[in-house]
């Protein structure tokens, strides 16, 4: 920016005969320099944009499940106002991932309302990602396992009313997912159920499965039954209600917990979730980064 000159008193035309008269004359020319200097420096900017969380739920037909996880979002967005938060499906539930991607710009972070490393994980939303290449894509890794998942689940178990026996001999849990054929998958749900235990203070926990793969609910609880246990529980190892929660917890002999759904531990791992895809590497545009 360019200040305008402005008059300065005159300097006088004499001989200088007194200090005054001096002091006039300096200031006139400090006046007239001054007036002709251009300020300059780094012009402030505006801050930028967080890449948009995109958390990314499976779908279900139950109508509870879209109000469910739209609770899950929300409170998200109250643990991070900061943030802009949107909500995609894999299928099944408006909005769907797609159509919440090809709205966005600038660079995004997918993190799975999901609980293991599938086939929505590595192909699913990869795909659905690449089909936006307007944006630049980062996935997060799937919610589980983590401490925070097991923390929810026994907060579940407790609001159904399960209690520990004061000894361990007559406790079991199930711990009931959706099941996939990948083994990747298996070992997630496995060190999911690993950390419950001990969440539970030894508790055996063995996982059962809705489909795609062994042992069902109705097995795992039967396995218990033959190692001693009589006060079996099922925990819902699902983000949000639909047909294999329900189904699941159909097999349960006693107590069944409902969905995590917005249990503030889950929203924590969300926002973890995405903090972690951040940190792992830079993003590029366009660009598609899984962070599995």
């Amino acid at each position: 920016m360019t200040a305008s000159p402005r008059p300065g008193p005159a300097a006088p035309s004499g001989p200088l005969d007194s200090t005054a008269q001096l002091m006039t004359r300096i200031t006139a020319q400090l006046s007239s320099q001054l007036g002709h200097l251009t300020l300059s420096g780094p012009r402030p900017t505006a801050a930028r944009r967080p890449p948009t969380l995109v958390a990314v739920a499976h779908g279900s037909r139950d109508p509870e499940a879209l109000r469910t996880v739209t609770a899950l979002v929300d409170r998200v967005r109250a643990l991070r106002p900061d943030l802009p938060v949107r909500l995609g499906h894999i299928e099944l539930n408006q909005p769907l991932l797609a159509d919440t991607l090809a709205a966005l710009h600038g660079e995004a972070v997918l993190v799975p309302l999901l609980f293991g490393r599938g086939y929505h994980i590595k192909r699913d939303l990869p795909d659905t990602a690449a089909a936006a290449p307007h944006l630049s894509v980062r996935i997060a890794a799937p919610l589980g396992p983590h401490p925070l998942l097991a923390e929810a689940l026994h907060a579940r178990l407790a609001e159904a009313g399960w209690r520990r026996s004061r000894g361990l001999s007559e406790t079991g849990v199930v711990l009931a997912a959706a099941g996939s054929r990948d083994p990747d998958s298996a070992a997630d749900t496995a060190r999911a159920a690993a950390l419950l235990s001990a969440r539970l203070g030894g508790v055996p926990v063995l996982p059962g499965y809705a489909s795609a793969g062994g042992p069902t609910v109705a097995e795992a609880v039967r396995a218990l039954t033959d190692r001693g246990r009589r006060r079996i529980a099922v925990a819902s190892y699902f983000a949000a209600p639909g047909r294999f929660a329900t189904q699941c917890a159909a097999a349960a002999p006693g107590v069944a917990s409902g969905p995590l759904g917005d249990h503030p531990a889950v929203a924590r791992l969300v926002v973890h979730r995405y903090e972690q895809a951040l940190a792992s590497a830079p993003m590029s545009h366009p660009a598609v980064t899984v962070g599995v």
